[in-house]
């Protein structure tokens, strides 16, 4: 059934995050959302960690979209796995209990591609989910986020609270996180190509070997459909929202270095992790049941975001 999210309260956790910005954008100029229908809480005022900041966040809304996370790359995952657990599993869990027992009318929850088995049949097809253990960096992450699907199936079961999943692959886009310590492979290899120019290096460094393949969506396509799930979904299954598109990673950087015209070496360091082998989605599900397709080309774009990196760039390295 088709709800209209133009008269209902909504929170959105981590709504000043990179995927929050793009989303609460779409609801107030696509959706014509009024601001004070928002309630779009910052980490520093509300702790979500914390059982009383979970119930004071969900009073009085109609619709939670839980996007806030612990999140990094590769190097993130190895350094602070309990972190990344505990973080992650604690907010989701005690938030979803609070808006069963705040009554809220629909919870989105927001899982993780890294919830997938390691060697994954490809495409990733929603059912297979179960059909072994994660990669072993992103296992404490991607399984603290998979606990929200069995949360999400044992509500609805015992309480028949609305609560739906969703699996993004990484999202890329302006205003990603270019933080080298915490961010994912596209925003990391445009910085590290940007400081390889800036200072006049003739090679970049990357880690792996470059075979791993992964799947990208624009974050404006990622932000759309997590909107369609929320106004049109209300099923127990998990689905995936990708672009159903598939690269290497030697064949990302170099793509990258074309675009930003960059002639240097790169050097692999073989031993550092590659992280899952494959990625790529089965997307049928998302376009099946909420009418999603992804629109926005890869290379178009990388070349929005590398050209939103530039004009920043100053400002936030």
């Amino acid at each position: 059934m088709l709800i209209s999210l133009k008269d209902k309260k909504i929170l959105i956790t981590g709504a000043h995050g990179f995927l929050g910005k793009h989303l609460v954008r779409n609801l107030l100029e696509k959706r014509k959302v009024l601001k004070e229908s928002l309630f779009l809480p910052k980490r520093q005022d509300l702790d979500l960690r914390k059982w009383e900041n979970c119930q004071k966040a969900v009073e009085g809304q109609d619709i939670v979209i839980h996007l806030a996370a612990k999140v990094g790359g590769i190097g993130l995952n190895k350094e602070k796995p309990g972190e990344l657990f505990y973080d992650n599993i604690i907010m989701g869990v005690q938030l979803m209990e609070a808006a069963r027992q705040a009554e809220v009318k629909k919870f989105v929850a927001l899982g993780t591609i890294c919830a997938y088995p390691k060697f994954t049949p490809v495409p990733f097809k929603e059912e297979d989910l179960w059909q072994g253990y994660p990669e072993e960096t992103n296992a404490p992450y991607g399984l603290a986020k998979k606990m929200l699907l069995v949360q999400s199936q044992a509500y609805r079961q015992q309480y028949g609270f609305n609560s739906i999943y969703l699996l993004p692959v990484n999202m890329y886009g302006p205003e990603d996180n270019f933080d080298p310590r915490s961010s994912h492979v596209i925003a990391a290899i445009i910085r590290k190509v940007w400081e390889a120019k800036r200072d006049a290096k003739d090679y970049i460094e990357v880690w792996g070997t470059g075979k791993p393949t992964r799947e990208f969506l624009y974050i404006e396509d990622g932000a759309e459909g997590i909107i369609l799930a929320t106004e049109s979904y209300d099923k127990p299954e998990p689905v995936n929202l990708g672009s159903g598109m598939e690269i290497s990673i030697k064949d990302l950087i170099t793509l990258i270095c074309k675009l930003m015209d960059f002639k240097g070496d790169i050097r692999w360091d073989k031993t550092k992790p590659d992280g899952q082998p494959r990625r790529k989605l089965d997307t049928s599900l998302a376009k099946k049941e909420f009418g999603f397709l992804a629109k926005i080309p890869f290379e178009e774009g990388l070349k929005n975001t590398i050209n939103w990196f530039l004009k920043k760039a100053e400002e936030i390295t």
